[in-house]
């Protein structure tokens, strides 16, 4: 079960990232193209919201996604123990949430666009978030 929960949250989290270079290039590029839908995209994109202290906030999905990554492939390696990788993915899924959860709220009521690939990275989050308190939850009761 161990190696599946990793695989999952591994395969989950190479999916973020992709999302999130896409989005990424899409905000330095501006390339209207690369929006699909409804034009979302862009309104979201050019939006205040869409950077963060002047970082593009598909830059903080790189490195979230990235370093749950890491931290998973740590683990497999036996570099880093089970405890403390479980605490470090379920550490940053639940911040990813938490900013997932409010860049959501942004686009549907202070903005009134949705990006889809904005979506499809809370939801990730979200499954890798729920993953990960399943092995955190599993890993205490051991």
């Amino acid at each position: 079960m161990k190696n599946k929960t990793i695989w999952s949250i591994l395969v989950l989290a190479g999916f973020g990232l992709a999302d999130s270079i896409y989005l990424f290039i899409f905000k330095l590029s501006n390339n209207t193209a690369m929006c699909l839908g409804n034009g979302g995209c862009a309104t979201v994109n050019a939006s205040r919201y869409s950077e963060l202290y002047g970082i593009p906030v598909s830059l903080l999905g790189v490195f979230a996604n990235l370093a749950i990554i890491i931290i998973l492939l740590l683990e497999i390696r036996n570099i880093i123990t089970e405890d403390s990788s479980n605490l470090l993915v379920f550490g940053v899924s639940l911040v990813g949430i938490l900013f997932s959860a409010y860049l959501t709220y942004i686009e549907y009521f202070v903005i009134f666009a949705v990006c889809p690939f904005c979506v499809a990275s809370a939801i990730i989050m979200t499954v890798i978030f729920i993953i990960s308190s399943f092995r955190l939850v599993q890993n205490l009761n051991r």
